[in-house]
């Protein structure tokens, strides 16, 4: 039966569009106007995006397990103490899903490589969110907790993942209906200067990551009367490892060609990131279980308003930010209308 399945057809960079060409990726391309089918075929055969799925596609069933635990056997729904683990737990579930859904349709057409990657931005911005709405509820430090930063730093931080995923859909194409090219077939080529448009990514994400820690670098390298779980340590360093590999396009750049379908520093930057994750939520789990009594004698109480509405909200806002910049994409003439339109002007 396997015999009889034909596998998509793979190419090299210059059979490719520059919208579709990686740094230092030379060969395992999937053709730029795949259809559905073949998206999800590629799955199964060696590309330079198989093990990009993969390794997001497949944690996130363990963090579904993680949360649908905490729902069924914790009870978190009876238990306002834990609602800021269930909004994190969402997030961890959503992210790599969206990124893992992301490298497997992007090759559909370029409109909907931008649109997939949109998406996947917005759910980075929710799981830094995430990462904050837990902070706020179990790692703030003691002299911080019911302080006039932490009232303001769940609104902050929903104000920080809008402008994330704001900034990291303009660093693609530009601000929509304003940078994109309506006069040609192809009316959205990439930024002209793709370090600056990789600079603003890495910066949208760095700096809701850099806020929404705070409370913790405090608690970690400042306040020493604080028990430092290594845990922390663990994500932190995770957290920058995942940075760096984003950055420099090692080891790829090192030699081109050679790390095309394995070892290339976005499938890196994937296992990083999620063993972060990982360690970040048995961190949270720690500091939830630990504190929990003093919290709840010192800390003002855990509100609805404050887990589930301000992800609501940051979804919501995130969907609307999306919406805009792929608007004017969809919107994008076909190929007959427009001959149909220079033919006019011939007449």
């Amino acid at each position: 039966m396997l015999s009889l399945i034909r596998l998509p057809r793979v190419f090299t960079v210059h059979q490719v569009p520059k919208a579709f060409q990686e740094d230092s990726i030379i060969s395992g391309y999937r053709h730029p106007r795949s259809s559905a089918t073949d998206c999800i075929l590629s799955l199964f055969q060696l590309t330079n995006e198989t093990l990009n799925i993969w390794t997001h596609f497949l944690p996130t069933w363990y963090f579904l397990w993680r949360l649908v635990s905490v729902v069924l056997i914790q009870d978190a729904w009876h238990d306002a103490y834990a609602w800021p683990l269930l909004v994190f737990l969402v997030s961890c579930c959503i992210y790599p899903l969206a990124s893992s859904c992301a490298h497997t349709f992007s090759t559909m057409s370029t409109s909907a490589r931008h649109i997939c990657f949109f998406f996947d931005y917005g759910a980075i911005s929710f799981y830094s969110l995430g990462s904050a709405v837990t902070y706020s509820a179990y790692v703030m430090p003691d002299d911080w907790v019911n302080s006039t930063f932490h009232k303001y730093y769940i609104p902050i931080a929903v104000f920080n993942t809008i402008i994330s995923t704001a900034m990291a859909c303009y660093s693609r194409l530009g601000l929509p209906f304003l940078h994109y090219n309506h006069d040609t077939i192809k009316r959205f080529p990439e930024c002209p200067k793709p370090k600056l448009g990789q600079l603003i990514r890495i910066l949208s994400f760095a700096f809701p990551y850099l806020f929404d820690n705070i409370p913790l670098f405090y608690r970690l390298f400042v306040f020493a009367g604080e028990d430092a779980n290594p845990l922390h340590y663990r994500h932190i360093a995770l957290a920058f490892l995942t940075v760096f590999l984003c950055a420099t396009h090692l080891p790829e750049r090192l030699a081109p060609g050679r790390f095309d379908f394995i070892g290339h520093s976005h499938q890196l930057f994937h296992v990083s990131g999620i063993i972060g994750t990982l360690f970040q939520m048995q961190a949270i789990e720690t500091d939830m279980r630990l504190r929990r009594q003093w919290l709840s004698e010192h800390s003002a109480p855990i509100t609805f308003l404050g887990t589930f509405g301000a992800a609501t909200l940051c979804i919501t806002l995130s969907l609307v930010v999306i919406y805009l910049f792929s608007l004017s994409l969809l919107w994008a003439p076909s190929m007959k209308t427009q001959q149909k339109q220079k033919a006019k002007g011939r007449d």
